[in-house]
């Protein structure tokens, strides 16, 4: 008979090797959901296709969100992992393209496999409205042949940030139909722009208000995230719009999950040294496979995942009705590698996968029910991602935190209160920051003549206008600098600390090359 995890868990708490390891076992009750109506402002179509899905009310901040959007104001909607943050934004963005035909929306996301979850989502809501809602992703990977296409025909368009910063705002002219009837501009997993990417975000998005001005459109900021402890203020500075509605209480169910902290065993008391934290998360992840739980188990580096997804197939797969059943997972394999490997664990086929942090953000993986992190992901926010990955919205689930010999690690698993008890992390941008916000400056020159009085950022702009006319990259006409350097400055402004594009890795040692990885964003 099948053991459940909370069997499972017990046994771990029992077990004579394992069981004085725990330094903290948390249990976190189940919650109802909470719901409400949807706004009178949906459309009834939308209504009926959601319901014909299994969608009878939406979560209480879904329809807040819903609500906001659709009476203008643009939201920041912060809830836990797999709270149906997605729906908080359809519902307006879907409503808004039924009920005017001119309407357009912007996604954006900071991956290309998060563009592509939220595509299938969008096509699936498209089939069941019987409508035709024209959705395209558009980034590196799109043909030139179809570029055309997306521009004259997309009513929402999916992207990342370095698409819009370097194959978009600069060729806008191409783009008038659409940014002169864009409606709304979504920006999931708002948490992951922090730091220097967030800063150079928050320049590209003053570029797309200031192009969007030009073409007659005002556009409302449609944000989601993980949990922050200052999400208004980190969207206001983001996206430069003040009247923005919080939205902090979910109204989705949570099942009941296990917490538990581990401090692998000291093998040499004299030196201190204890057993690797791979070896203790290998044999908790083997504890739950064996019992057929779906397990996700989160390690520091594409070395450890070649590892311990080696040792699990070698453990589980010998029997022919288990083939397939444990996956890798981790950026540098082929994106339809990792669709493929997605899709499987959606449909259950695959039971176990062994990820980086790529399956941190929230890409569509189904419903998990064991994850166990291997060594501390870093922060507090990190580890909330990671660990809401098991235990969806039914049956109970287990978190399980392996500590490493880090002293970081050790701290936090002779201090579980410091994740347990603690706020999340700040988000913190500086979209100031002179280097940034020249850099950007330059772009915007390039996409769009300045005009006498007009404001990008905190920084005097004329004077920066001046320096960069004495540098000859603009020049002064009338009430207007424009641009006159002979470059390309999107191409000079990679907006994470690495160029953002593709990294193919070619084996030329046979008789022809052979693609066999590749690192997207």
């Amino acid at each position: 008979m099948r053991a459940g995890v909370e069997q499972i868990v017990q046994a771990l708490l029992r077990d004579r090797n394992l069981g004085p390891c725990v330094t903290r076992h948390e249990v976190l009750e189940a919650l109802p959901p909470r719901t409400a109506a949807f706004p009178e402002e949906v459309h009834p179509e939308l209504v009926a296709a959601l319901r014909a899905r299994g969608i009878e009310r939406p979560y209480t901040h879904q329809a807040a969100a819903a609500e906001a959007a659709l009476a203008g104001r643009g939201f920041v909607a912060v809830t836990p992992t797999a709270s149906g943050k997605t729906l908080c934004y359809n519902l307006p963005v879907v409503t808004a393209l039924l009920r005017d035909p001119d309407a357009r929306a912007l996604y954006l996301f900071p991956t290309k496999a998060l563009a592509q979850d939220q595509l299938a989502e969008l096509q699936g809501l498209a089939r069941a409205l019987g409508r035709d809602l024209p959705a395209f992703t558009y980034d590196g990977d799109t043909p030139q042949d179809i570029r055309r296409r997306v521009r004259d025909q997309a009513r929402i368009v999916l992207t990342n940030p370095d698409m819009l910063h370097q194959g978009i705002l600069p060729h806008h002219p191409r783009w008038a139909r659409f940014f002169g009837s864009l409606r709304y501009v979504v920006i999931d997993e708002m948490h992951v722009y922090r730091g220097i990417f967030g800063s150079h975000v928050a320049n590209v998005l003053r570029r797309l208000r200031r192009v969007c001005r030009f073409h007659g459109s005002d556009p409302a900021f449609l944000l989601s995230s993980a949990t922050l402890r200052n999400p208004g203020d980190l969207a206001r500075r983001l996206t430069g719009a003040e009247d923005l509605v919080e939205i902090t209480e979910s109204g989705a169910p949570r099942a009941k999950k296990h917490l538990l902290f581990v401090n692998p065993p000291v093998i040499d008391p004299a030196l201190g040294l204890r057993a690797s934290a791979v070896g203790v998360a290998r044999k908790i992840a083997t504890r739950f496979l064996r019992e057929n739980v779906s397990t996700i188990a989160f390690v520091r580096s594409r070395l450890q995942v070649e590892i311990l997804t080696r040792y699990l197939k070698d453990k589980f797969e010998r029997r022919p009705d288990r083939k397939g059943w444990v996956r890798g997972y981790r950026g540098g394999y082929l994106p339809d590698l990792r669709r493929e490997i997605e899709r499987g664990l959606r449909d259950g086929t695959i039971r176990g996968v062994v990820a980086t942090n790529a399956l941190e953000l929230g890409i569509d993986i189904g419903q998990l029910e064991a994850a166990v992190l291997t060594g501390y992901p870093g922060s507090v926010a990190s580890t909330w991602q990671q660990a809401g990955r098991a235990g969806r919205r039914t049956g109970v689930s287990a978190a399980v935190l392996v500590a490493s010999s880090q002293p970081l690690d050790q701290y936090v698993v002779t201090h579980p209160e410091a994740v347990l008890g603690a706020p999340p992390e700040l988000g913190l941008i500086d979209p100031d920051n002179l280097h940034v916000l020249v850099s950007h400056i330059r772009c915007a020159a390039f996409e769009l003549p300045f005009e006498e009085g007009e404001a990008f950022g905190a920084e005097p702009l004329e004077e920066i206008l001046a320096y960069l006319e004495e540098k000859g990259v603009v020049r002064r006409a009338g009430r207007r600098w424009h641009w006159i350097e002979d470059a390309y400055p999107a191409d000079q402004v990679a907006l994470r600390t690495a160029d953002p594009d593709n990294f193919t890795v070619i084996d030329t040692s046979g008789p022809r090359p052979r693609v066999i990885a590749q690192v997207d964003l």
